[in-house]
């Protein structure tokens, strides 16, 4: 998965990219087409999809697909962390598809608060999406992604890791590490928060 595309101008721009993915003969979007039509070539990127997808409504509450972006989180942190700047994921999850209908419709949802979500983007504390800072947020989106099938069964939990994975995927895009420390102080209430109604 080495392929380049221009790069994401913010939150927007991903949705319009999202919203762009060609459709199945049977209206159905795989994941795969997703993430080709947003561009594969970063990390931040690739933390935004699953992020997004699972923080959309009507797309991120379908049983089993908090999962499936746990899996895409897992193998892409785990290959950043073991020093890949490619990076592979298997057929039978690219090939994982939603509904046009619901999609498009969570996508335009969405977009308003995209905007207004991109003007508070600037860089900032900018040691935290640099170089060793990558690997930290690669690393907590690791440990986010192992705690997400466990959310399913808590009500909005996995919504919450949705958008902790969404900032971090902003904030390595934006060079802004504001959104990074903030995603931080909202994966440890996420997770314990989901801790607590399990235990």
């Amino acid at each position: 998965m080495a392929e380049r595309q221009q790069e994401l101008a913010g939150l927007d721009h991903l949705l319009e990219r999202i919203g762009q993915a060609p459709r199945r003969d049977d209206e159905r979007v795989q994941l795969g087409d997703m993430l080709t039509a947003v561009g594969q070539g970063s990390f931040g990127s690739l933390l935004l999809v699953p992020g997004v997808i699972t923080l959309l409504p009507l797309v991120g509450d379908i049983p089993g697909v908090p999962t499936l972006m746990a899996i895409l989180v897992l193998l892409v942190a785990g290959q950043l962390l073991v020093g890949r700047r490619t990076f592979w994921l298997p057929q039978w999850l690219l090939k994982r598809s939603v509904s046009r209908a619901k999609l498009d419709k969570a996508v335009a949802w969405m977009r308003k608060p995209a905007r207004a979500i991109d003007r508070l983007l600037k860089p900032r504390l900018t040691w935290l999406t640099q170089r060793a800072g990558t690997y930290l947020v690669a690393f907590f989106c690791f440990l986010i992604a192992l705690a997400m099938p466990l959310m399913e069964v808590v009500p909005f939990s996995a919504n919450g890791a949705g958008l902790a994975l969404m900032m971090f995927g902003l904030s390595l895009m934006a060079n802004d590490g504001l959104w990074a420390l903030l995603a931080l102080i909202l994966t440890g209430g996420t997770v314990s928060g989901v801790a607590y109604a399990l235990l």
